[in-house]
């Protein structure tokens, strides 16, 4: 008898057929998208996109914590895990689930296993089945994923527009926030598409940083195996930075990018993660430093300063985003945040020196400067 799929990596049956369903006739299900925006023209008349928020960084960053506390606030609307699979239909959906008696739900770990309990209410980032949907090869690692000031897809803006007013509309909010660890190459044709965006990017240190990510991927390994409902579900909602099904997001360099995967597949697992690590945080420098504009829209939250006064960080970000502060959202919300208790790292010191060897640079753009000494203490606890 097959072993039950590991906690956290459960996927219903009804859920795996119906999104298969779904990814194999998205073509179909634009449609139907676009046909319920037309049926819903008097709803949607005065609904307005107002400075959507964007989370977005390299996974493990603190990117769902980030998106958890904005969920919160009274003026936001974030997508739910009830809305996947009926991602492009998010009214009708959305408004036949609240008419639907259901039992009250405990809430459970996420797969994730870093202590963060969820329901179906629970905000996730839910956006890149939609992306997925119009640009081909978002997910091949030999190929730039970077969606600039340049791009332009009128089929996707008006359907993702309308979208995004639709999940305003059903939730009765005013402002949209997102998470999605892939817009990291897609800030700049927000940008262009949202000129009043704001933009939220979690940056951690190199070497806990690089401690989660491999943390995490022996995980989803572990939860992937013998389980091809895990596998499929992972890939519908584009889920691709751990497990099985790994791939680096190519940030317009090619030759790095195959360098990265050459690592991964020679077992040389920190130094991969390492370079990773460079990679996507000299791309966001490069693109906040090249562009005045996305320098003014892009707030850097260091995960350390958010751990060490969750107070300061949350106001700054809150008046970054042009959220109102009241003061019980915000006593909520900084009790949330606290340094990992589940985890520390465990490396040699030939590995340490090997994270700072290929981190420094990147690093130092952010404020880090690589600690010998103290990421030796940290090991040895």
């Amino acid at each position: 008898m097959p072993e039950a799929p590991r906690k956290g990596f459960e996927v219903a049956p009804w859920m795996d057929r119906l999104g298969g369903f779904i990814e194999r006739h998205t073509d179909w299900w634009i449609k139907l998208g676009s046909l319920e925006t037309r049926l819903l023209d008097s709803t949607l008349a005065d609904v307005r996109i107002d400075r959507p928020i964007y989370v977005t960084g390299l996974a493990r960053s603190g990117t769902t914590i980030l998106l958890e506390t904005l969920a919160r606030h009274p003026d936001v609307a974030t997508h739910r895990y009830r809305d996947f699979p009926m991602l492009f239909t998010p009214y009708v959906w959305n408004r036949w689930l609240d008419r639907v008696p259901c039992s009250d739900e405990a809430p459970a770990e996420r797969s994730h296993g870093d202590g963060i309990a969820v329901t179906s209410e629970s905000p996730e980032a839910f956006e890149e089945p939609l992306w997925m949907a119009f640009f081909a090869g978002q997910h091949d690692p030999s190929v730039s994923a970077v969606l600039d000031r340049n791009t332009h897809q009128s089929l996707f803006e008006r359907f993702y527009r309308d979208h995004i007013r639709k999940l305003l509309a059903v939730r009765g909010r005013r402002r949209y926030a997102a998470k999605g660890n892939y817009n990291v190459t897609r800030i700049g044709y927000l940008a262009t598409l949202f000129p009043d965006a704001r933009f939220i990017v979690p940056v951690r240190d190199p070497t806990w940083h690089v401690a989660s990510l491999m943390k995490q991927h022996r995980l989803f390994l572990d939860g992937q195996r013998d389980n091809p409902p895990a596998r499929r579900h992972l890939r519908r909602v584009g889920h691709f930075e751990f497990g099985e099904g790994r791939v680096p997001i190519n940030v317009g360099n090619d030759a790095a990018t195959a360098e990265i995967v050459a690592l991964w597949r020679s077992g040389e697992e920190v130094r991969g993660w390492a370079r990773y690590w460079a990679h996507i945080h000299h791309h966001i420098a490069d693109l906040i430093e090249g562009d005045p504009e996305l320098r003014e829209a892009v707030y850097i939250v260091r995960y350390e300063d958010l751990c060490a006064d969750p107070r300061v960080t949350l106001l700054a970000l809150l008046s970054h985003c042009g959220l109102s502060a009241g003061s019980g959202f915000l006593q909520e919300a900084t009790g949330r945040f606290h340094q990992p208790t589940y985890y520390r790292p465990r490396f040699s010191s030939a590995e340490l020196s090997i994270i700072a060897e290929e981190t420094a640079a990147a690093a130092d753009r952010f404020g880090y400067q690589p600690d010998h000494a103290l990421a030796q203490r940290q090991t040895a606890q």
